[in-house]
């Protein structure tokens, strides 16, 4: 996470799902650590940020409307400003708002009609990608249609709004993609192929959106605003060579070159600026495919790289997709069978192991397990063996050496992760 500590910055500020509760009203994300009144002042290089002081009701407030309106004049807030930080301009106060932490803008957005108005656009998410600035929340479903956020960066556990499928949705094979500040979950109801999309902005679900061929067990991966899916079968169980390129900021979806091989329960990843679609099962037989598909997106085009899958040819074609992950442009994969971490060689197109995954990280054929890349991190995400109702988060950093995991949090929440998914804004 990259966190300008001299910019509006403080340590134990608010989620950022309280954004909503002060914008619309609607009920912010649940933090389990943070219940009490604190009261801060945000600093800053400019003796400007040290006038400014917010209060921040994180339970329920005692104070009297005329109170809490006494605060707000002594904190000098402008709620109808257009220069957001009325003492620096507007121009210095995005600069400074881009590299908060996102933890913090539900704290921020209470200052003025300017900053609330900012955050919920989206524009301010934009400007931070523009600038390089990214934070990665892990999102992930234990309880079928429950969804938890997790911040690895400050250890914090935070509930999403309830989603409202039908049974056949519940039931039904899902899979997931957090693309730009929106998390895509990929089902199925009675009639028809069904996208759930949650809004960071809002903190609600909705859905409605189809892409232009519907699909299930496709593989996938995004990068800023862009994520594209590939492969997987369609509503009659044919096997799809075809791709498509969603785009969260315009909402639109746009066909790709078709694949060299059909294939589905593959996985995706992007790495060195091109989306790589890894293994899976296609042919005749409905086999084990070994090959990779590289897309190149500048070129548009598509080609097949062999001996690309990390799962073994004899794997079982129950077995789960491959858990790949991309840190740094390396990539590297859970071997669940064997409980250890392999990575792959560009040069000689091999894999090698490297070290071993969590001893705790159990799964079912690879079923239940999260392998997932978060900025310079690689996360495993699971429950313990023998059937133990919690889950573990373990993180290690490649570029800090050999593999060594550490326990970024616990929960008891349910011990086989479902879906799983990265965001990064």
């Amino acid at each position: 996470m990259l966190e300008d500590q001299s910019c509006l910055v403080s340590k134990d500020c608010q989620r950022e799902s309280n954004l909503v509760a002060c914008m619309n009203g609607k009920e912010p994300l649940v933090n389990y650590q943070e219940h009490e009144l604190v009261k801060r002042k945000l600093p800053n290089k400019s003796d400007a940020f040290n006038k400014v002081e917010v209060t921040l009701s994180l339970g329920n407030s005692s104070a009297s409307p005329n109170e809490q309106a006494g605060k707000k004049r002594h904190a000098g807030d402008n709620s109808d400003s257009s220069s957001l930080i009325h003492a620096i301009g507007c121009d210095n106060s995005i600069g400074c708002l881009i590299h908060c932490s996102r933890s913090d803008y539900g704290a921020i957005a209470s200052l003025n009609r300017s900053f609330r108005s900012l955050i919920r656009s989206g524009e301010l998410y934009k400007l931070r990608r523009e600038n390089g600035v990214v934070e990665h929340w892990i999102y992930f479903s234990c309880q079928l249609v429950e969804w938890e956020a997790f911040d690895p960066s400050r250890g914090r556990w935070m509930h999403l709004p309830a989603m409202t499928p039908d049974e056949c949705f519940v039931l039904a094979d899902k899979e997931s993609l957090a693309v730009g500040t929106e998390l895509l979950v990929f089902g199925k109801e009675i009639f028809s192929h069904v996208i759930y999309r949650y809004s960071l902005l809002t903190n609600t679900w909705s859905s409605g959106m189809r892409m232009n061929v519907p699909r299930c067990l496709f593989g996938s991966a995004s990068i800023g605003e862009i994520g594209i899916l590939a492969g997987g079968c369609d509503s009659q169980g044919n096997i799809l060579s075809s791709a498509e390129l969603y785009n969260s900021e315009a909402g639109t979806w746009k066909t790709l070159p078709s694949m060299n091989k059909p294939r589905k329960m593959c996985s995706g990843v992007f790495m060195d600026g091109k989306f790589y679609v890894i293994g899976g099962i296609g042919g005749a037989e409905s086999k084990r495919l070994t090959c990779g598909e590289e897309y190149d997106l500048e070129k548009g085009t598509c080609r097949e790289i062999p001996n690309m899958s990390p799962v073994r040819a004899n794997a079982a074609t129950s077995d789960a997709p491959p858990l790949v992950a991309v840190v740094d442009n390396e990539l590297y994969a859970a071997d669940y069978a064997n409980m250890e971490v392999r990575k792959y060689g560009k040069q000689n197109k091999a894999w090698v192991t490297i070290g071993r995954l969590p001893e705790r990280a159990a799964s079912i054929y690879g079923w239940g397990l999260a392998f997932r890349a978060c900025g310079n991190r690689l996360i495993v995400i699971g429950g313990p063996k023998g059937g133990a109702e919690y889950i573990e988060v373990n993180s290690w950093v490649p570029s800090e050496g050999p593999i060594q995991w550490d326990l970024l949090g616990r929960k008891r929440y349910g011990s086989f992760v479902y879906n799983c998914a990265v965001m990064g804004c």
